[in-house]
């Protein structure tokens, strides 16, 4: 999450406006509220995006007919999909070329779901629940996958997962789980405290599956009053006891910290922390083309100065991983601080 919404910033920084997004970059809506601002069109086609014009695609990944068709006539286009959904994409692809119903626990209609299901469309099921384990029809003798939507909440998850083991002892799993490591690690430190809370906030949009199994873990684990808020802004005036506060993945430091200013607890602050999260995923592969492409082109004095206003940084989600010192997308960053250029000066680059 936190690398494509950083990506996306890049781009705002370097290409000549409007710079296209397909789909939202990530389920927030403050977050996508800034990039508007900034210029970024979201559109829910590819074909609504001209062409030449630079295009990324959001981190929730993206059919493969799709990611085909954006990068047809002439566009920029960086795919910042999460390395978590490329990996369950090429567990589908496998699997379905060996011959296996992939049973996909995952919610209707989200485009993760919609995204991963569309890889081997005629060989996975989608599940939502135990019973629809029950009434998956699989033919005699054919092996069974099962795989997950990465945002899914653990419990969501386990109690799939068992029912499909109990109806298919022999069934294939990854060996590595799908969840997403910062969501379930923001579900642990919320079991922790939500217990010990009169109240808890959630931080993120409606839109947001991490957030909303958030939301049923504080409930689920005995905290009697749970409350989901986009902004501090939403904060009601009756809160009172001990509030625990957390965040979806892709919510924000800006907005925990603006939540805290808020509640201005009288008794402070205590930070609960379950694990130490140091995984680092590198930037999207096409960057480090475009850092080349990009070097060149502001070398030979290609392009514009940039706009006053639309260099602003980019906003970093709550609990973002630890990284290297140095970052290629910093790096591009620091390369177009002062010019932003045309796909077409960045495509003439590539090319050559």
């Amino acid at each position: 999450m936190e690398k494509a919404i950083k990506a996306l910033a890049w781009m705002v920084r370097v290409f000549e406006p409007p710079v296209y997004c397909y789909h939202e970059i990530v389920h927030n809506r403050h977050v996508v509220e800034q990039f508007r601002a900034q210029g970024v069109i979201f559109v829910d086609d590819v074909d609504e995006v001209p062409a030449g014009a630079p295009l990324m695609l959001s981190a929730h990944g993206s059919a493969p007919e799709v990611v085909a068709n954006a990068r047809r006539h002439d566009r920029v286009v960086v795919d910042a999909v999460c390395p978590l959904v490329t990996k369950v994409h090429h567990e589908l692809k496998v699997r379905a070329r060996k011959g296996y119903t992939v049973l996909y626990v995952g919610h209707e209609g989200h485009e993760e779901a919609v995204g991963t299901m569309a890889v081997a469309p005629d060989a996975v099921h989608l599940v939502q629940s135990e019973s629809e384990v029950d009434g998956t029809e699989v033919p005699a003798g054919t092996p069974v996958a099962l795989l997950a939507q990465t945002t899914l909440s653990h419990d969501e998850w386990s109690g799939i997962m068992a029912r499909a083991k109990q109806r298919f002892p022999d069934l294939w799993m990854p060996n590595r789980s799908d969840l997403c490591f910062a969501t379930t690690n923001r579900q642990a430190a919320l079991k922790a405290i939500a217990g010990r809370a009169d109240v808890v906030v959630v931080i993120g949009s409606v839109n947001s599956s991490n957030t909303r199994a958030l939301e049923k873990v504080a409930g689920a684990s005995g905290c009697p009053r749970v409350l989901r808020v986009n902004s501090a802004d939403e904060l009601p005036d009756d809160l009172s006891g001990t509030v625990g506060v957390t965040a979806g993945a892709s919510a924000p430091d800006e907005l925990v910290h603006a939540v805290l200013a808020r509640l201005a607890p009288r008794h402070g602050t205590e930070e609960i922390s379950v694990t130490e999260e140091d995984e680092y995923f590198p930037p999207p592969p096409e960057m480090r083309d475009l850092l080349v492409a990009l070097g060149a082109a502001l070398a030979l004095g290609l392009g514009a100065p940039l706009s006053e206003g639309r260099a602003a940084p980019a906003p970093t989600p709550a609990g973002a991983e630890n990284e290297p010192a140095s970052d290629p997308i910093d790096d591009l960053g620091t390369l177009s601080r002062d010019r932003h250029v045309s796909a077409a000066d960045v495509l003439a680059r590539l090319a050559g």
